[in-house]
């Protein structure tokens, strides 16, 4: 498994964390929205790994906006739901580069 699709679960699951209404509304008040700013650098150490690796940088670029709008308080629920669900879709598929045509004749 390479380097980005690791950083898209653990980014997906953080933003599914953030998703949850009250606790994600909390954590995220409660640290003056620095976790906002914290998974704004994720995302973009995830989106440049995922371009390295080749791979689908969907939920990379929504993780991004969610980072800059998540403030909003619904905007903010749903945008976390949203990118929690593309970047665990994005991971679980491989990468580009990753994928080998090993074809050997018997």
């Amino acid at each position: 498994m390479s380097v980005s699709r690791i950083l898209k679960w653990v980014t997906g699951g953080f933003e599914a964390l953030l998703g949850i209404p009250i606790l994600g509304a909390s954590i995220i008040v409660g640290l003056w929205w620095t976790p906002l700013v914290v998974m704004l650098i994720m995302h973009i150490i995830t989106l440049v790994m995922t371009k390295k690796d080749g791979g689908p940088s969907v939920g990379s670029i929504l993780g991004i906006v969610t980072s800059c709008v998540g403030w909003i308080p619904g905007v903010g629920i749903i945008m976390h739901i949203l990118s929690a669900i593309f970047l665990m879709v994005n991971a679980s598929t491989p990468d580009n580069q990753a994928v080998t045509n090993d074809t050997t004749i018997a």
